[in-house]
Formats: C-alpha cells, structure tokens, sequence
C-alpha cells in the first residue's frame, strides 16, 4: 500500500517537492530556484523549459533522500504560481516564448485600452477581478500580437495556453486541463457558470481553441509518466488556494496570509459569490470533485519576501535574508523611515499601476538598520490595509489570522504584524501549507484521507503572537504609512 502523497510547488523563484506522510507530516523535500529574466524595466520571464527539467529534479531527489520510488506515492498534486502564462506548441511542446509572469508589467497600455471608458471594472461582474496586469488573458494577447506567426497558429488550433499546473499536467499526463482557481484567474472564465467565457474571450482576443478544460482542484486528472511513471495526478490549486486549503479554512469567514515572494490574504465565503467593493478579489478557493464550488475574497500584495531580497541583492544591506531580522531588531522603531515597495505598481487595495516605490523620511538619523525594519514593517501595513478591506467587504471583523509561508520564520515581523492588525497571528505546526494542501487535495481525490474533518484534525499551532501595541501608536503610524503610499501614486506615465 502506497503510504506517502508527493506535491509539486512550481512557485515564482523556485520548485520545490515535498512527500507527506498520512498525518499530513513532511517526510522529505528537495528544492531548486530557477532563473529571473528581467529583458526590460516591468518585464519579468522564466524558462518553462528550465522549469519542467527543475521539476523533475526536484521530485526525483525527495524520493530518493526517502529511499522511495513512485509505487510509494498514492497521488501527488500540484500547485503554482497562478497567473505566470505559457503558450506552446501542440505538435512539439516547445514553449513560442518565455513564460511571462504574474508580476509582469508589460500589458498595462493593452490593459488600458481594453478597459476604455469603464476602466478596471469592465470585466468585474463576470469575472470578480479588476482589468489589470496582474492577469493571465492580457499576458496571451500580448504573445500572440507580438510572437511572429503566433495568432494565426493559435487560429489553427496548434498552440496551447496554461498556467504553470496546466504546462506540468500536460508534460506529465498529456492532458491539457486546468483547475477552476487557476481558471478563475485569467480575466477569461466566468464565475458563475465556471466555464470560458465567449464575451471575455472576444473582447481580450484569445480564441478558445488553445485554452484546457477547467475541471475540479481535487481530481484524478491522469496517471503520470516519467519519473513519477504510474502515480495519478490528482489534485491542481493556485498557490494562494493550496494555503487555503491546507490551512484547513473550509469553513466560510476563515482566512489565512501567505507570506511568500508577495503575501496573499484569503478568506473562505462558501458558495456565495462575494463581489468586493473595496479593491479585492472574488475568486474560486477551490472545488472537491462531486462538490459544488467555494469561492473566497483575496487581498494581493505584489512584494512581501521579495522586498527582503531586494534589501540583500540590490541594497546590499544584509547578505542573507536571515541577517534582516536581527539588523532590524538592532533599533528601537524605524526612525520615522517608511518603505512602500511599489516597484511595479500597488496590488490591492489600490490596484495602481503607476506607483513606484519609494522611501520616505529619510534624515540624517536614518541607518541601515532603521531601513531594514521599515521593509519589515511595510509588509506588515501591507496585510492591515488588505485585511481593513477584507472586514468590510465581508462584514466579518478579523478575529485570528492564520499565517503560513517563509517569512513566518521572522517573529519580529510576526509580532509587528499582530500589533498593527490588533489580533493574534497564528502559525501552524506545518508551516508548508501551500505544498500540504495541493497533498490533502490529491489525497482525497485517491481516498487517502477520507474526508475534510480528517484534514482539520490534523491541523495543529507551532506559534502565536498576540498584539501588544497600544491604540494611539498604531494609529499614528497608520496615518504615516498612508502618507507614504500616497508619495508613489502617479509616478509612472
């Protein structure tokens, strides 16, 4: 009897591959980052080739650090980067084109002549999202304008569209399929009926042909060949809605922040389609085969741990991003120094893409050190200003705060985030949620767990922080750190 679930984490630096055991426990990871290509200001590309052969290494080394080969798995699910776009070649599977990534900014005069006189909210109804760069549908009419030859191939039927779970998918199984919370992030599937949607297809300029099928987050899309030669592939979500999932937030009001290469707030709504009027996200959490679909508010911060990568490679202030929080803690408070990483304009709740990042405050005073905990903080004002939104829309106050991802390793921007939020943040004893949820989705689709109350079960709490800033101190930098993202607003033409 197969006694481990693998998951395939294709995220924006890195894939990854954990093996699970039963109790939902890690029993063995294996890593590698793949390479930024940055050809120009905005632009941002992987190598879906390099990518899939990262893959397969990855997966390969976490059977072999557990002596294990692929009779051992009963199924491995994947999750990804959501929106980062790959368009190929049906007859050869070669990629016509770097994969543009989610933070990719080179739509944005496309994004604005599709929005015209409407603007942002011209596809809102249908789809639940601002017309922005963020999203998918824009990123393939741009391939298909600008790649010689790639409209009229992808008119013919020989070209394909996917996120990164679809490229994995189908280089795995053959299938062209995606997930409905992968789907519902391409401007191009309608929520309601959570199919294609001809309308947002005719007026983005994607022909159907090339998109996959949209089918549940938890089923057996096909069985694998290669090194994972015979496990079902059973399970796809977007990263965000894999840390949803595994944080076991199946009931609607609960919610969770991802804190990765940007931080992403999500809360369940159940089967009601919640549309939010202050700048978040409707969007599938996710859908159990046989089941009806849950659907989620989402808050989207553009950078969060990559803001500390950013301190290391491009300021040069600390030569690993461990060395952030003890710089940090070097210093009382931040010295009156804001920093708003805005380097590719504001996510949620704003969503500007004109902004551009700055620091402000700067005196004489300011060191190193006091502009290291201003990154810190940043992305903690970030998560208050998401979370403010999510209270509103949602008419659910924020009770307890469900924190996973890299940066939760950081107490001190724990508790500076349980302090501006005013509630306790909580991290779970498995702090790999993105990677166990896509585990517990393909697990019940093959009967390894049985159902979601066995899942919640295992849940357990490694940390909490409660909030210990008083009233007038978080309200005062409130209003400071406001008037610093108003110092990035209208920067770029």
């Amino acid at each position: 009897m197969a006694r481990y679930i693998a998951a395939i984490d294709q995220g924006t630096t890195s894939s990854r591959c954990i093996v699970f055991d039963a109790a939902g426990s890690i029993a063995a990871v294996a890593q590698k980052e793949h390479r930024q290509i940055f050809p120009r200001p905005g632009w941002v590309e992987h190598d879906a080739q390099e990518i899939w052969a990262n893959v397969n290494g990855v997966v390969a080394a976490a059977l072999a650090k557990l002596g294990i080969g692929p009779a051992d798995l009963a199924a491995v699910g994947i999750t990804n980067q959501r929106e980062t776009t790959v368009v190929w070649e049906q007859a050869t599977g070669r990629p016509i084109a770097n994969a543009i990534v989610w933070q990719d900014t080179r739509t944005d005069r496309l994004v604005a002549d599709l929005g015209g006189e409407i603007g942002q909210d011209r596809f809102r109804a249908e789809t639940g999202l601002p017309l922005a760069t963020y999203f998918s549908g824009p990123k393939i009419r741009w391939l298909l304008d600008n790649v010689e030859g790639a409209r009229a191939a992808a008119e013919r039927g020989e070209l394909l569209f996917g996120t990164m779970e679809t490229w994995l998918i189908w280089k795995l199984t053959g299938r062209h399929v995606t997930d409905v919370t992968n789907a519902s992030r391409t401007l191009l599937m309608n929520l309601n009926s959570l199919d294609w949607d001809d309308g947002l297809l005719a007026a983005i300029g994607v022909p159907r042909g090339m998109l996959p099928q949209i089918r549940p987050s938890s089923e057996v899309y096909g069985h694998a060949v290669g090194v994972l030669e015979g496990v079902p592939v059973a399970a796809a979500l977007g990263d965000q809605q894999a840390a949803l999932f595994g944080q076991t937030c199946f009931s609607p009001g609960e919610g969770k922040c991802t804190y990765g290469t940007g931080a992403f707030f999500l809360m369940n709504t159940g089967q009601d389609l919640v549309h939010s009027k202050n700048g978040l996200l409707t969007t599938v959490g996710y859908q159990i085969d046989g089941q009806p679909a849950v659907y989620a508010l989402e808050g989207s911060i553009a950078v969060a741990g990559s803001l500390v990568q950013w301190v290391r490679d491009n300021l040069g202030l600390i030569r690993s991003a461990a060395e952030i929080e003890p710089l940090a803690r070097s210093v009382a408070d931040n010295g009156g120094c804001y920093v708003v990483p805005a380097f590719a304009g504001l996510f949620a709740p704003y969503w500007r893409p004109d902004a551009r990042g700055v620091i402000a405050g700067l005196t004489g005073y300011i060191t190193k050190a006091h502009i290291a905990r201003a990154a810190l903080e940043a992305v903690a004002w970030q998560v208050r200003e998401v979370a403010d939104a999510m209270a509103i829309d949602s008419g659910r106050p924020l009770v307890t705060l469900k924190a996973d991802g890299g940066m939760t390793a950081n107490d001190l921007l724990m508790q500076f985030q349980a302090d501006v939020l005013d509630a306790p943040v909580v991290r779970p004893k498995v702090a790999e949620t993105t990677c166990l949820g896509a585990a517990y989705a393909a697990g019940l689709a093959v009967g390894f767990w049985p159902d979601l109350d066995t899942l919640r079960a295992q849940w357990a709490r490694d940390a909490a922080w409660a909030p210990k800033m008083t009233a007038e101190v978080r309200a005062r930098e409130l209003a400071q750190w406001k008037k610093a993202v108003q110092r990035t607003l209208g920067w770029a033409d």
